[in-house]
């Protein structure tokens, strides 16, 4: 990490495994959601803007959360905070097991957005201060891929067996062992009490690039990735199909997690900025325009495979244009305000229009991700270019 004078500080291995732990229980929702959604319709009978609804506010209080949290990240006891808001977030994950009713369990999720956002803020701003948070980073999202075929393979023999809550007791679970793994060994920051010179400048303006482009790429990845089940049962596709294609997507976050991880210096992040947001957008339209049933299963394999590439080459840049952690501490908010829109905004296009409405939207939304994710990355190669220094090779 980087302590109070701004040295990196070489962490020890329980150290990250805690904030990997912690990066794969606050970033459920990316592995869980079709599930979520499924769940909420065939079980919980709630329609797809209602299912679509509860998601959101669970997202929604990751937001809030994350835009509260992350300006005070400097002053922050991380090593309370951040097992006290996995703890509070299982209680009530907990209590939704038994809770039927729309507004109710709509409550509970908001609360348990809040809890998750709080940790997850303060475990991406810890993140951000080490000595290489785009490597760090990387490796955290390879950990969530493997989280997620372990995750879904559980999920698929309890909901067999289990009644409409066995999800959220499992949600629970997953609390529960962040909760245990972080007050063991979350990393302690030097110097957290004080802040630093860099903790109170102002970030630079072309951050806000990299923000709205990850904002955007979320908002498809939540619009096309919370429907992504229902897509296939309207094809005729068996669920143990489904749960298989939704493990080969894990595979291949893993896979793309850990070439991005490796990649800081080997690819170019104009090209990987540029072609994050049009690809995602391609496999986004033929999961949802009616592609046959094998493009449906390749496209869907890929497509989040998109987010993670680019948004670990975001992060890395964000981290060394703002030193103080803010920026990237504010990184479940980025994320969020698009996962959050993504599947209210979907539940409402298939009501009304159906799955087809999702692919125009996608590639709407792309169309907009790439125009400010290429701006961030012409803006850092002429920053790189004079006298940027922070943009070199991590420390």
């Amino acid at each position: 990490m980087t302590d109070a004078t701004g040295e990196n500080v070489r962490l020890s291995r329980s150290s990250i495994a805690a904030l990997l732990v912690a990066h794969c229980a606050g970033m459920i929702d990316l592995v869980a959601l079709p599930l979520w959604i499924g769940v909420l319709i065939a079980q919980y009978r709630f329609d797809p803007q209602q299912a679509g609804g509860v998601v959101t506010l669970f997202l929604a209080g990751v937001v809030v959360a994350s835009a509260v949290t992350a300006p005070l990240f400097a002053r922050a006891k991380v090593r309370l905070m951040v097992p006290a808001g996995f703890a509070a977030a299982g209680v009530l994950f907990g209590v939704c097991a038994s809770v039927f009713v729309f507004p109710a369990i709509a409550g509970l999720h908001f609360l348990a957005g809040l809890c998750v956002g709080v940790s997850l803020s303060l475990t991406h701003g810890t993140m951000g201060r080490t000595g290489n948070p785009h490597r760090l980073f990387g490796s955290a999202m390879a950990a969530m891929g493997a989280f997620g075929l372990v995750f879904l393979f559980v999920a698929g023999a309890i909901l067999k067996l289990g009644g409409p809550g066995a999800l959220f007791y499992l949600f629970l679970a997953v609390m529960l062992v962040a909760t245990l793994v972080t007050v063991r060994a979350f990393p302690v920051r030097s110097g957290a009490s004080n802040a630093t010179p860099e903790a109170t400048g102002k970030m630079p303006r072309i951050v806000w690039f990299g923000v709205l482009g990850i904002v955007c790429m979320n908002l498809v990845q939540s619009m096309v990735f919370s429907f992504l089940e229902r897509i296939g049962v309207a094809r005729g596709i068996a669920q143990e199909h489904i749960v298989l294609l939704l493990m080969l997507v894990g595979v291949a976050n893993v896979i793309t997690s850990v070439i991005a991880a490796l990649s800081e210096r080997r690819f170019n992040p104009r090209t990987v900025l540029f072609l994050g947001p049009v690809c995602q957008g391609g496999f986004a339209a033929i999961v949802t325009l009616g592609a046959s049933i094998p493009a449906y299963f390749g496209a869907a394999v890929l497509f989040v495979s998109c987010l993670v590439m680019a948004h670990t080459f975001v992060f890395g840049i964000i981290a060394k244009l703002d030193c103080s952690g803010r920026a990237v501490a504010a990184t479940p908010a980025m994320m969020m305000i698009g996962s959050a829109l993504g599947p209210i905004l979907a539940g409402t296009l298939v009501k009304v229009v159906g799955f087809s409405g999702l692919g125009f939207a996608a590639i709407a939304v792309d169309g907009v991700a790439m125009l400010v994710l290429a701006a961030l990355a012409l803006s850092v190669a002429h920053r790189s270019s004079g006298t940027a220094p922070a943009m070199s090779g991590s420390g």
